[in-house]
């Protein structure tokens, strides 16, 4: 569906990529109905960044690969300069399906929540249900590694960053919830990936997000 044109130009969608050139160009075609669409080219070595900007993304480029705290705080700031008043975030993994951005952009734009939080049935890892477990006993939030979220710009614009402390993506809606900001949490469907995540696989993946939930306990 998407929205109205005028609203459009009042959203950006951020979406963190290293090296998903075989997906990054139909995500890209397929959320431009609901927003400018920005893609950080978090030091690819194929063909990312071409196909991006050949779809009509907004692409801020890293040298190398800083991971994915650097990639969304460089969207955000991008965002921040191009005054954009909302963000949405999206995987460029092809996992995420663009016509939940209708309840994105509604609960944004239209019923005024601060956050739009994405939910998903099941964690990919024992790290994962282990902070959700922890999200929901200290904050009331089901799934903060999700990587679907919607935001106010004024929560950004508060704290200054979107992430200080290497929190997987969690701490601007953490800060955000801590503060009072109004959120709401959306059930979204996941698709099977077919070959292997970029960003933080297997072992090293359970370490970083116990590391990244103890961060965020010890500030939060």
């Amino acid at each position: 569906m998407g929205v109205p044109v005028l609203d459009r130009s009042k959203i950006a969608i951020v979406i963190p990529a290293y090296n998903e050139s075989n997906t990054i160009g139909n995500i890209i075609q397929s959320v431009s109905g609901y927003g400018t669409v920005i893609v950080v080219d978090d030091g690819s070595t194929d063909n990312t960044f071409n196909e991006s900007q050949k779809c009509g993304a907004i692409v801020v480029r890293h040298a190398n690969n800083l991971g994915y705290d650097q990639a969304l705080n460089s969207g955000f700031k991008e965002a921040k300069k191009l005054n954009f008043p909302f963000v949405i975030t999206f995987d460029a993994d092809g996992q995420h399906v663009a016509s939940v951005l209708d309840i994105y952009t509604d609960c944004l734009l239209y019923k005024g929540f601060d956050l739009v939080l994405g939910r998903r049935k099941k964690s990919a890892r024992l790290s994962e249900w282990v902070f959700k477990l922890y999200s929901k006993y200290k904050f009331g939030w089901s799934d903060p590694l999700c990587g679907m979220k919607g935001y106010n710009m004024k929560i950004y614009n508060k704290m200054g960053v979107f992430d200080s402390i290497s929190s997987i993506g969690t701490e601007l809606a953490t800060y955000g919830i801590s503060n009072g900001y109004s959120y709401v949490e959306v059930d979204i469907p996941i698709l099977e990936r077919f070959d292997n995540p970029r960003f933080y696989s297997t072992f090293r993946s359970n370490i970083l997000i116990l590391r990244a939930m103890i961060r965020v306990m010890k500030k939060y």
